[in-house]
């Protein structure tokens, strides 16, 4: 009757680890598709839509993952137990948005190289991307587009940051917003 019984109960945490691992990936998968920056410039980039693209290429945003090439983060990671920034998740999750803020690749149709890009604020944007859906913007948001505002910055910007201090919001959102122009 021993057995019986520790044979069943490995079979009950076997179980519950398996199921664990799956909830794990699961949580992981984007409920929407990436489609990634060349993508989002095409419209972006023009006048019309205020250069977003253009503005966004030379912000820090888009040197995110050249960032981590750096000696300086070389440094900040020795002391974390990373060897190489470009390559880790622990890194990766906050300066590429193929990682999707989780330590795991989430999507192969952004590049590392991308760094923060359209998507890491505004979502996965296949199902949102159409200029028809664009017109449209709560059908946008129900197709996966965000609003971006101080939480989504606080996905990466916090205390979790090796480096990262403190993050005064107002001040850095002047650098980085690309309003529609009016008209």
């Amino acid at each position: 009757m021993n057995k019986k019984w520790f044979l069943g109960l490995w079979m009950i945490l076997g179980a519950g680890v398996i199921f664990m691992c799956a909830s794990n990936s699961m949580a992981q998968t984007p409920d929407h598709e990436f489609v990634g920056v060349s993508k989002c410039s095409m419209c972006h980039k023009s006048e019309k839509m205020g250069q977003q693209a253009v503005i966004w290429q030379g912000s820090s945003h888009a040197k995110a993952f050249d960032t981590l090439g750096t000696a300086q983060a070389k440094d900040v990671g020795k002391k974390f137990g990373v060897d190489n920034p470009q390559a880790s998740g622990k890194c990766l999750k906050c300066h590429s948005t193929a990682y999707g803020f989780s330590e795991n690749k989430v999507t192969d149709k952004v590049t590392v190289e991308e760094g923060v890009s359209c998507e890491s604020c505004h979502g996965a944007g296949k199902d949102y991307m159409k200029m028809s859906i664009m017109k449209d913007k709560q059908q946008s948001i129900d197709g996966g587009l965000k609003v971006p505002d101080e939480k989504t910055c606080a996905k990466c910007h916090n205390s979790e940051s090796p480096t990262a201090k403190t993050f005064d919001f107002k001040t850095m959102w002047e650098k980085i917003k690309h309003p529609m122009p009016k008209g």
